[in-house]
């Protein structure tokens, strides 16, 4: 979007109005393919003369040539490794007399790009996402990604800081660090302990930056140092986002999962040492193949254990081509809904718990948005979309970070009454 509103497109709120319809599609798991097919079908079929249709992103990079096949009124691909070169296909799609598409994915795992000056971050209100690795290096048995992205590419430092100084100047409040993995950063340009490294320049570079969160841990890769960090650092606030996938050894082994949950309890109770206030999220997947209902049981006793603040999870999708193929996709349908409810249920009571033990305490909130006369924010416990939301009475100024008094919880959310001092983050 910035490289097309740089070069003087701009963006129309209905496609009907466009003259370029992009589709930034995901090729990750069979329902957000279908997702993504459907859009693009549906834009197809409404497509006027003169209109483009081009297909972006991960499907395209998985599904190459096959993708014409289900969508034929496409007029051109560009897939996830080559989104930097957007203009180049626009131009010659713009151009092209051939009713046949244009295709423009490369066969090698090139990410290049991060020398175009382009901000890589996604603003949401006072928000933003800031991607600083692309691709992956991990080998689990169920993940597409690797096929999709290819090796894991870590942005230079200097890069990253320039994109987070800009979000700085735009008053940007919460700055959201995303990767495939994130604790894996810098692992390719020799820098060791790369995240905690990164944490360090960045809240050297940007100190008015009130929020810094981290997303999309490894297990095994939370390091002493990135705890260390992350505790004196108060810009970094306390939350991970680690998923764990499954808690059972023999079914993690089988996933190619770290599978030593010594680690897992040791690490969270240092980071609950140096952190008191630390939110946990994690994301599971039930009905995988080897997952016996005793298998399940022990993911659920794990969970009553660890207490995690916020939990995500998701019925084992077969994916060709992943490692995981050759063990077939064995638990019935029916038996991947039943688990993943209960699992849900179970991490409600949780989820509910940890909410309640807020009550009474005054917190910093992120003030996103008003309702009559309710104000709508996030705790530091809360990434945006994911988690739960802070529900406050009377209106507040959107934008700012505001002392919240926590008056009652919910399973997902927190209901609070605005202090009256000056704001704070």
């Amino acid at each position: 979007m910035e490289l097309l509103n740089k070069a003087g497109y701009q963006p129309v709120e209905r496609p009907a109005w466009a003259e370029i319809m992009i589709v930034n599609t995901c090729g990750f798991i069979q329902p957000a393919r279908e997702e993504s097919l459907h859009e693009l079908r549906s834009l197809a079929h409404h497509k006027k003369r003169g209109q483009k249709l081009i297909a972006a992103g991960c499907l395209p990079q998985r599904l190459r040539e096959a993708i014409i096949d289900e969508v034929p009124q496409l007029d051109g691909v560009i897939s996830t490794r080559r989104w930097m070169d957007i203009l180049q296909v626009v131009e010659n799609i713009r151009g092209n007399q051939s009713p046949k598409p244009i295709y423009h994915i490369p066969d090698v795992p090139d990410m290049g790009g991060d020398d175009h000056g382009v901000l890589r971050s996604a603003v949401q209100g006072t928000s933003a996402y800031l991607k600083i690795a692309d691709g992956c290096r991990r080998g689990c048995a169920f993940c597409s990604i690797p096929l999709i992205k290819g090796r894991a590419v870590s942005r230079q430092p200097e890069n990253i800081i320039r994109d987070a100084k800009i979000l700085q100047e735009l008053g940007v409040q919460e700055l959201i660090l995303i990767a495939q993995d994130t604790t894996d950063y810098g692992s390719d340009l020799g820098i060791q302990d790369g995240l905690a490294f990164l944490l360090e320049q960045l809240t050297d570079a940007v100190p008015d930056l009130p929020w810094i969160r981290i997303m999309y841990a490894y297990p095994g890769y939370v390091t002493d140092r990135l705890i260390a960090v992350m505790a004196e650092r108060q810009q970094i606030l306390p939350y991970l986002d680690i998923p764990l996938q499954h808690a059972d050894p023999a079914v993690l082994k089988q996933m190619r999962r770290p599978s030593n949950l010594e680690w897992v309890y040791r690490t969270i109770e240092k980071m609950r040492a140096a952190m008191p206030d630390l939110a946990l999220r994690t994301t599971f997947i039930v009905g995988y193949p080897g997952e016996t209902g005793e298998k399940f049981q022990t993911l659920l006793d794990f969970m009553s254990e660890i207490q995690f603040d916020r939990a995500s999870a998701f019925p084992f999708s077969f994916e060709p081509g992943t490692a995981s193929e050759s063990l077939g996709d064995p638990v019935p349908p029916e038996v991947k809904e039943e688990r993943l409810e209960r699992l849900m249920l179970h991490q409600e009571t949780i989820s509910l718990r940890r909410n309640q033990a807020w009550i009474g305490r005054t917190i910093p909130v992120l003030v996103e948005g008003i309702s009559e006369d309710i104000s709508i924010g996030r705790s530091q416990r809360d990434a945006p979309e994911i988690d739960g939301l802070v529900l406050i009475e009377g209106q507040a100024e959107v934008g700012k970070i505001i002392p919240v008094q926590i008056t009652g919880a919910l399973v997902h959310d927190l209901t609070g009454r605005m202090i009256d001092s000056q704001p704070g983050g």
